[in-house]
């Protein structure tokens, strides 16, 4: 089992699906937990208890991530409790349908701000600290549509392609400070987002077909990656895009 004991990690978009089980995996391996939330204050607090059933620190920000303001708030306040961000993953994304000659530009401009400007954003806030302590892991949540794209989801898979390129250029800026910054990149997964979408039993059966290991995960499927990508375990492991779909695409990033 991995151990973090004493580290301390913010997830942004930690009130559900990914985010909230990789809190939760974080806690059980001994990490303090801060998240971040856009809206449902009531999820957010329910994470912050199970956080501390485990027997760890838990801290809940609302904070809209297209803000930069409210980001920066946020992981001032953490680092004046904690000292320290030891890892930050960035999780909080949002997936709605755009078709390209139809466009809702409403819909494009607030994939764009919470997908790629939030993720800068909060890596921006939190980078300074980690260079002073000459350590830090930043993982990037993006998606297999980063690499394959995705028709009628054009915004969403250029956000994520957005963030591969992100990625891979930050690991080779930071490494020199110890710091280390990687991306998971599911396909599907059953969360709560991709739920109208597998209200169709018909259609959550087709897109299990795809997938060669024939099983569409659960949220743990893919905190588990992440929680292996903060951890010793990855110490040598910098600007690579982690692809979490059981098979589906195979292309990497």
């Amino acid at each position: 089992m991995i151990r973090l004991e004493g580290h301390k990690v913010l997830i942004t978009g930690g009130s559900r699906g990914i985010g909230r089980a990789a809190a939760l995996l974080f806690a059980q391996a001994g990490a303090d937990v801060a998240i971040s939330y856009a809206r449902n204050q009531k999820a957010a607090a329910d994470v912050i208890k199970d956080v501390e059933r485990l027997g760890r620190r838990a801290l809940a920000y609302k904070a809209e991530m297209s803000s930069r303001a409210e980001i920066e708030r946020m992981t001032v306040d953490i680092l004046d409790k904690w000292g320290e961000i030891d890892t930050l993953v960035n999780n909080a994304g949002i997936w709605t349908y755009l078709e390209m000659g139809r466009m809702d530009e409403a819909a494009y401009r607030e994939t764009i701000a919470v997908n790629v400007d939030g993720v800068f954003y909060a890596t921006n806030a939190v980078v300074p600290s980690m260079k002073e302590h000459g350590r830090g892991s930043i993982i990037n949540v993006t998606s297999t549509a980063g690499v394959r794209g995705e028709a009628l989801h054009s915004h969403y898979a250029a956000s994520k392609g957005a963030l591969h390129a992100l990625t891979k250029s930050l690991a080779v800026e930071l490494a020199p400070y110890g710091i280390r910054v990687n991306a998971v990149a599911p396909g599907w997964v059953d969360t709560d987002m991709s739920a109208p979408s597998f209200s169709d039993p018909a259609f959550k059966e087709k897109v299990r077909l795809t997938i060669p290991l024939r099983r569409i995960p659960p949220p743990e499927d893919i905190a588990g990656p992440i929680l292996f990508l903060a951890s010793d375990l990855a110490r040598h492991v910098t600007g690579e895009i982690l692809d979490v779909n059981g098979g589906s695409v195979l292309c990497g990033g």
